[in-house]
């Protein structure tokens, strides 16, 4: 794996300290920035299942919009899943994936993200009988037309349920091939405890050999051990949460050394019992340890945000944030995208000049 280079630094000119308190919630919303932790599934609200449920002709266990988002009180990851994949039944057919992607990016764009990076799991349809096909279609129709309508770069990454055999990623890789020029990488998610990186070595291994980008969930409910595992054996360039690495120094050294980005999903941590509140999240702790943070929703309409609310409750309950590291950790975000340099530089660019226009 490729180290990133050392963390963006900010111009001189922008005046940090200037920048009046409550200026900031707006400007965390506004500010030019890249979500790389976004399960395109997760952010299927109430409303559109119960639509598309209703298009499609598929019965629910929930009798109301407000029924199901009652539900919503999770205790662990695997109760969130249970409810996340039954939300997903009702995803049938290419219009459905469009229409979801694009309820995404719509609220995507009005967060001020400039670039998405979006997780699609395949098996959680293709196990129903969807084509894998139907499922990028209807994303990749999504991407475009969001880049038409709000000039918003996104690209797709296919994940893995690390609960199914390798044997069954491997097969969904192969399947995916031939629209391989609609992704640009793959991901491991769905239940982490028990189920380690290295289970999947083979079927990373061939995504190497395809030439794909490689990330992986680790260390939000499994140890920071699964972290080192996911760099050593799978050789992802980014880890998906890694709050955990906390309990490791040594990995925490060796994260900040080699430059892996880390995408933290506050919300979701409170949600899934990771930490006990906002006020106990660890974000301070990792940014200055020096690591590559990057905050991002996760699964927002399960969740209770989407990435400007993460940003702008995360930053009231967490005093030791202000505007620098505003700035800091949309900078991470838009430096530890998959995106080229000079668009990258583009987005600096327009992340700065938004921070001297706040003063």
């Amino acid at each position: 794996m490729s180290a990133l280079p050392s963390l963006p630094s900010p111009p001189a000119d922008i005046a940090f300290e200037a920048i009046e308190s409550h200026r900031l919630p707006d400007l965390l919303r506004r500010m030019p920035k890249a979500e790389l932790h976004i399960h395109i599934e997760g952010s299927l609200e109430p409303e559109l299942i119960f639509s598309l449920a209703e298009r499609n002709g598929v019965k629910l266990a929930w009798p109301s919009v407000q029924a199901l988002r009652a539900a919503y009180a999770f205790t662990d990851l695997q109760s969130f899943l249970d409810i996340y994949y039954a939300g997903a039944s009702v995803l049938l057919h290419e219009d459905d994936f469009f229409d979801m992607a694009m309820a995404y990016f719509e609220r995507a764009a009005a967060d001020g993200v400039v670039r998405a990076e979006v997780f699609f799991d395949p098996q959680t349809h293709t196990e129903r009988g969807v084509p894998v096909g139907v499922v990028i279609e209807g994303l990749s129709r999504a991407r475009r037309a969001a880049f038409d309508r709000f000039g918003l770069s996104s690209e797709l990454i296919l994940c893995f349920l690390r609960h199914l055999s390798e044997d069954a990623a491997l097969r969904t890789l192969e399947d995916a091939l031939p629209w391989r020029q609609h992704f640009i990488g793959v991901g491991l998610d769905s239940s982490e405890r028990g189920h380690p990186p290295e289970k999947f070595a083979r079927v990373f291994a061939r995504a190497g050999e395809l030439g794909l980008r490689r990330v992986a969930h680790a260390g939000e409910e499994g140890p920071a051990a699964y972290i080192r595992s996911a760099l050593d054996l799978l050789k992802v360039e980014r880890i998906d949460h890694g709050v955990r690495c906390t309990e490791d120094p040594s990995l925490v050294a060796e994260l900040a050394a080699r430059g892996v980005p880390l995408t933290v999903c506050p919300l979701s941590n409170v949600k899934l019992r990771v930490f006990d509140d906002l006020s106990g999240h660890n974000l301070p702790e990792l940014m200055a340890a020096g690591l590559w943070v990057t905050l991002n929703s996760d699964d927002p309409a399960y969740f209770g945000g989407y990435l400007a609310t993460n940003f702008v409750d995360t930053f009231a309950a967490l005093p030791a944030l202000g505007a620098r590291q505003a700035w800091q950790l949309a900078a991470n975000s838009l430096e530890a995208s998959f995106a080229s340099p000079p668009q990258r530089a583009l987005w600096r660019a327009d992340l700065d000049a938004a921070f001297r226009g706040a003063v």
